[in-house]
């Protein structure tokens, strides 16, 4: 008979578990292929809605929104007054779901946004939000130590600059809107928009220098 190794099982186990999706994702699986099988969901509908987040709703509308505030004086008035409107006018929302306030940052603001209740996020406007966001550690610290969570994604403030922490809620949410980096004079707006990041958005990104400068 052969000798039985229990630290050896246990790790082929965690190994073949490790490859496995994770509970949540197996239960949106079922719930799919039941709602395909009564004829309810059509077999890629749950993968072209995906793809239509990401490609065509996801942060590129924000990143367009943003990159014409650049360019545009008043446009950018718009969006510092109604943030929601901004994404009408670009044809980017159609229903006044909840309040959008843009927040600009300069060289001595910067802005945070989280939401400590929950992960209250505009979803319909700049995609899903990063697993990060909603993860307790992060919606604590945001409030409790700022300048910290800045640190650990790369941003380095000055301590002359305010660190301003926006707390959404389902009624209103927010949209850093980051400075134009220097360097992008005559940059197109398509050009512009696909330097603003996500996280931009969120505030855990500033500097969006184009990387050697060039368009």
């Amino acid at each position: 008979m052969g000798s039985y190794d229990s630290d050896k099982i246990a790790h082929i186990h965690d190994e073949l578990h490790s490859h496995l999706p994770s509970e949540p994702a197996l239960r949106v699986k079922s719930l799919e292929g039941l709602l395909v099988e009564k004829g309810l969901l059509k077999a890629d509908a749950v993968d072209k809605w995906l793809d239509n987040l990401a490609e065509k709703i996801g942060p590129k509308n924000g990143a367009r929104v943003i990159a014409r505030s650049w360019v545009d004086a008043e446009f950018e008035a718009t969006l510092r007054k109604n943030g929601l409107e901004a994404f009408k006018q670009m044809g980017l929302a159609d229903v006044d779901v909840y309040e959008l306030k843009a927040v600009f940052n300069s060289d001595m603001v910067h802005n945070l946004v989280v939401c400590t209740l929950c992960s209250c996020y505009p979803l319909r406007l700049i995609g899903m939000s990063p697993s990060w966001y909603k993860s307790n550690e992060y919606r604590a610290r945001a409030v409790r130590d700022p300048r910290g969570v800045l640190d650990d994604f790369g941003v380095k403030l000055s301590a002359d600059v305010e660190l301003r922490v926006w707390d959404s809620t389902s009624e209103r949410r927010y949209i850093v809107v980051p400075q134009r980096p220097a360097g992008t004079e005559g940059w197109s707006e398509d050009q512009l928009a696909k330097l603003v990041t996500r996280d931009a958005m969120i505030g855990t990104d500033r500097d969006l220098r184009p990387v050697g400068g060039g368009a």
